[in-house]
């Protein structure tokens, strides 16, 4: 099917939640929300654990990190393992995984055992979204993916909206290592579900129509082996998007880790009313991932020109990000900044559905690998971040100072978004021998 034949080819919204493949969606949806609760549950239990185990800042801010470590060094094997085993059965083990990470956390009795838990949460999720680009490449209109991928992250920021308020609840009824039981109890009932719904080639499932197949584009069967994926070229056209996702997720990470206490060290406010103002900046966030994925949607269906639907947002969503945080920078006002922080999220996430459109966009044989590439820097994000801003609000007594690295990575991230080229797949792509032609 011609370009122009799939931009004129537009599935309706509501289409993208009905039937046997609507369902396949809002699984991986859902998947996504469980593993964000996972992700941003210590945050706010942090304040809590760091009285109780007698941690500075630095040490909350290792076990903070200690999630990244494991996320970051195994985001490829990750990929690659829903590429090579498929879907299905990947996710089943990669969510056995952080659901006893996440349980284990509430049987920690030190830092070291925190540390330990995070790591297999980290372990867990590392190969989770590369392999949900998978899914999407396999189950979504191709001309909708730039919304499956804003509406599967909303569904993540959706998840650190509540979770705040979620954990306040359950702490307040079992104290916080119940609420990490809960938890990982509920990331074992999903992957039962996943397992049993779930299929990897949209043909083989008993439910499908042909409706629903005539959408979609050609199946994507598993990658044999390692020797089959073009690892140099795959990391060559990847690098750009990457770069420019370390950039994103860099911020992002402040938000997950560090914002309860931003508000409750900077303002002096209680649990309560800290967990409300950092749950309106993710409601932002959530915003900002369904505007993004309709916004390139819809500059595709324009304009047939996939590169300029992915660059164009990530231009303007960092643009907004940087003039919101300078914002936070010299305001004072609890009120002013609560809105600063919920604007920058969501135009920063606006640019979360093009970036993580790119695998689908080059490389959609081997689009679980070319996510764990992507995520790969969110990893690192993941690890460097709250340890920078740890470090420095110690150093300097500011909760404020640290979103200044924020601002001048998102102005690079401007500079190299220039670089992504999401309209040339890698199959028909010729040797690059410089970033300039990647």
């Amino acid at each position: 099917m011609s370009e122009a034949n799939m931009t004129r080819k537009i599935p309706s919204i509501w289409r993208m939640f009905r039937g046997t493949s609507g369902l396949v969606f809002l699984l991986l949806s859902l998947m996504v929300f469980i593993e964000y609760i996972d992700r941003v549950n210590l945050s706010v239990a942090g304040p809590l654990i760091k009285k109780e185990m007698g941690l500075s800042n630095i040490q909350l801010g290792l076990a903070f990190s200690a999630f990244g470590y494991c996320y970051a060094a195994t985001q490829l094997l990750g990929g690659f393992l829903g590429d090579r085993i498929g879907a299905r059965l990947s996710l089943t083990i990669l969510a056995l995984i952080w659901a006893f990470g996440t349980f284990a956390t509430g049987v920690a009795g030190g830092l070291g055992m925190l540390i330990a838990a995070r790591f297999l949460v980290g372990l867990g999720e590392a190969g989770s979204l590369p392999t949900a680009a998978r899914v999407i490449t396999n189950w979504v209109p191709k001309v909708r993916r730039g919304f499956a991928q804003g509406f599967i992250h909303a569904a993540a920021r959706m998840a650190a909206t509540i979770t705040p308020l979620l954990m306040v609840a359950l702490i307040s009824l079992g104290g916080w290592r119940v609420a990490f039981y809960v938890l990982g109890g509920i990331s074992f009932v999903w992957l039962c579900g996943w397992f049993f719904y779930a299929r990897d080639n949209p043909a083989a499932h008993p439910g499908i129509t042909q409706a629903e197949l005539d959408t979609l584009e050609p199946y994507q069967a598993n990658v044999g082996g390692a020797a089959e994926v073009p690892w140099a070229r795959l990391i060559r056209r990847m690098l750009p998007a990457t770069l420019v996702f370390f950039a994103h997720a860099w911020t992002l990470w402040l938000y997950l880790t560090w914002l309860p206490s931003f508000f409750r060290e900077t303002y002096h406010m209680n649990i309560v009313h800290s967990a409300m103002f950092t749950s309106l900046a993710f409601f932002g966030g959530m915003l900002g991932d369904i505007c993004g994925g309709l916004l390139t949607d819809g500059i595709f269906a324009r304009t047939g020109n996939l590169t300029l639907a992915r660059r164009n947002v990530v231009i303007l969503a960092f643009s907004g990000a940087l003039i919101c945080l300078v914002v936070v920078m010299v305001w004072h006002d609890q009120n002013v900044i609560a809105a600063a922080l919920a604007l920058a999220l969501f135009s920063l996430e606006m640019a979360e559905a093009p970036i993580w459109s790119v695998p689908s966009d080059v490389a959609p044989r081997f689009t679980a690998v070319a996510g764990g590439i992507l995520s790969t820097a969110a990893g690192v994000a993941a690890i460097v971040s709250p340890l920078f801003f740890g470090a420095v609000s110690e150093w300097s007594g500011s909760y404020v100072l640290p979103f200044a690295g924020s601002i001048a990575l998102l102005a690079m991230g401007i500079v190299l978004s220039f670089w992504i080229r999401a309209d040339v797949q890698l199959s028909a792509a010729p040797a690059v021998t410089s970033i300039g032609t990647l």
